[in-house]
């Protein structure tokens, strides 16, 4: 017999040979229906998996984060069986899973082209209705490289793969593949998908190499989880930053200067309106802002590490003869700033913020609105402390770090602790004293967190914040960092309580990032309407006719000396046609004025989003505005 621990801490008992299904059997007939795989010491193995000895089991559903990726990677084999059927001379490369999907990269002469996709996803519907077994069968290294001899692709993965032991996988008696797995146990477990996209790609990345046909693919648990996906995307789509920002006249790009935006007038009262919230936080968390030059001495960037493991990303420029680099980060500048004077234990801890402008060489290929450009602005900011003060500085940088984010809306916020890699500096006393600091923070705060282990900077470990947008979508923001090297790379002291000079721990952080990254996220969450604290044009006054234009204006001049954003349209237009264009321009509110209201210093409201309108007293509008925007509100609520 066998002892079988659960994740409850049950035991059970099993006769030895007994499969991961069995004990999903031994559970109950739900579980041993839903299970699609098992984990066992972190190690995902197929449901037949036999167990020999003592050991603790975890079932995997379609409910659990890899149950679905499980499923996923199972489904890359039923479309690469589809696509095989339907073109015999395709040849198989490889087909892992991707976020929210997978794809396979075939090697097929014939293009393979969306109107293809109805004929492969009917035949993986066969495959999948026929519920044939996923079957595991194993070789020896040797007898693998014999086996694929003749099959470069799949030969030169199983040269590549770890172990002398490589297993395929069948479905029922027709088609097998090469494949680590698991899988699910058969092609019916597999829930609902569809083929998404086909595009190009190099094997191994080798431009050198025969250009393949990579085929992509979603796969979710159920119908409606796939439509929701689906519907989100086609969300997404109406969402793109890019076309938003051309419509509403807040970006551009030009040919003369390739991931280089043009912020518009519009673009910048957004850049700014963020700018000052970021500096009103700042300012109340103790920091001092700071800039630092754009172009440094090539010495310095030797003496910092970025020149061994940066530079190709750097661009370069010479003055007087001497070697000059434009800075792709703003630590060293830091670095330099701290250098300048002596500095005391009882100054500490240094908080110094800057908004540094950085550039970096990106690949053309990449480059993608204003998510991926060569020249952005960094929320960076450098913390000087002791050993001692790390823990509270780290629990400082996370509560400013949810008030920044929380006043965007962004509330469903995951986080990552990163520990020691194995290539890094220092000793492991010092990176087990900081990761237990970053532990100790976030404990602090009661946060739930994730730790990576061995994906910590080679200097330090790190805390990762991910963000969650309204459709689901995550996206990696803000980060902190301890330092260890660079401060004794530049030699930064501080004279300690004991009159020695000590080095200090740096720890480098950034909220949101890229501020143009940043902008293009918030675009695409509010699809282009923008709270109304942040929003260009506030407010819009829409008089009815010619005979209230007094009356509107004097609205308008009573708005802007509360220093609101306003405007009149005092166009010839019906007054139909100018809200119509209001609400295409994305306003949180405008203002319809009568000669009623000018009669009796109304004013009629409407909201954006709100299908009725309210006609209140205008010194109650303005009181209500004052207060949404200053509470950072995402609209005005009357």
């Amino acid at each position: 017999m066998v002892n079988i621990t659960l994740p409850d801490g049950q035991v059970i008992q099993l006769a030895k040979g007994s499969t991961v299904q069995n004990v999903a059997e031994h559970i109950g007939p739900g579980l041993a229906k839903a299970a699609l795989a098992g984990r066992i010491n972190g190690r995902h193995v197929d449901l037949s998996f036999q167990l020999h000895e003592d050991t603790p089991v975890q079932l995997v559903t379609s409910r659990d984060a890899d149950g679905l990726e499980l499923m996923r990677h199972s489904c890359a084999h039923v479309m690469a069986e589809a696509i095989c059927s339907l073109w015999p001379e395709a040849r198989l490369v490889y087909g892992p899973t991707v976020q929210d999907g997978f794809y396979y990269d075939i090697d097929l002469d014939e293009p393979i082209r969306p109107t293809d996709f109805e004929q492969i996803e009917a035949r993986m519907a066969e495959i999948v209705k026929a519920d044939v077994p996923f079957s595991r069968h194993e070789l020896t290294r040797d007898q693998a490289i014999e086996k694929l001899k003749d099959d470069k692709y799949k030969l030169d993965n199983v040269l590549r793969a770890d172990g002398d032991v490589i297993s395929f996988y069948s479905q029922g008696d027709g088609f097998e593949d090469l494949c680590r797995g698991p899988h699910v146990p058969s092609t019916g477990k597999i829930g609902a998908f569809k083929v998404m996209s086909v595009a190009g790609a190099y094997w191994h990345g080798d431009a050198t190499e025969k250009m393949l046909q990579r085929v992509y693919g979603t796969t979710w648990a159920s119908k409606k989880e796939l439509n929701h996906y689906l519907h989100c995307l086609e969300e997404a789509k109406k969402r793109d930053h890019r076309v938003l920002g051309k419509q509403l006249d807040l970006f551009s790009f030009s040919d003369m200067g390739p991931g280089f935006a043009f912020m518009h007038p519009k673009g910048m009262i957004i850049w700014n309106s963020i700018v000052d919230f970021w500096r009103s936080v700042h300012d109340r968390f103790g920091y001092d802002e700071i800039k630092t030059p754009i172009i440094l001495n090539e010495a310095l960037w030797h003496r910092s590490g970025h020149w061994e493991n940066y530079k190709e990303n750097m661009y370069f420029t010479t003055v007087d003869e001497v070697t000059y680099a434009i800075k792709p980060m703003n630590c060293p500048g830091g670095c330099l700033a701290y250098k300048t004077r002596q500095h005391s234990y009882k100054e500490f801890p240094l908080r110094v913020a800057e908004l540094g402008l950085v550039h970096r060489h990106e690949a053309s290929g990449v480059m993608h609105g204003l998510f991926r450009v060569r020249q952005f602005t960094q929320d960076d900011a450098h913390i000087f402390c002791t050993p001692r003060q790390i823990e509270d500085e780290i629990v400082g940088v996370i509560d400013l770090t949810f008030e920044l984010y929380r006043a965007f809306g962004f509330e469903d916020i995951h986080i990552e602790l990163s520990t020691k890699p194995e290539k890094h500096i220092g000793s492991d006393e010092i990176w087990e004293t900081a990761t237990e600091s970053l532990k100790k923070a976030l404990n602090t705060r009661h946060i739930d967190f994730q730790i990576n282990e061995g994906d910590g900077a080679f200097y330090g470990p790190k805390i990762d914040f991910h963000i969650k947008d309204c459709l689901g979508r995550s996206w990696q923001l803000g980060t902190i960092q301890l330092d260890f090297s660079m401060p004794e790379r530049f030699g930064l002291t501080y004279t300690d309580e004991d009159n020695t000079d000590k080095t200090p721990v740096m720890i480098h952080r950034a909220v949101l990032g890229s501020f143009e990254r940043f902008i293009g996220i918030i675009i695409e969450h509010f699809a282009g309407s923008m709270p109304v604290w942040m929003s260009p044009e506030q407010v819009r006054v829409l008089p009815i006719s010619e005979k209230t234009s007094d009356y509107a204006n004097q609205v308008v001049g009573q708005l802007k000396a509360q220093g609101v954003r306003v405007q009149c349209d005092l166009s010839n237009e019906k007054i139909g046609a100018k809200i119509a264009k209001a609400h295409a321009d994305k306003l949180p509110c405008m203002l319809v004025v009568g000669p009623q209201e000018a009669e009796s210093g109304h004013v009629n409201v409407r909201v954006r989003g709100e299908k009725a309108n309210k006609t209140i007293d205008f010194r109650e509008f303005s009181g209500i505005l004052g207060k949404a925007i200053i509470d950072k509100s995402t609209n005005i609520a009357l």
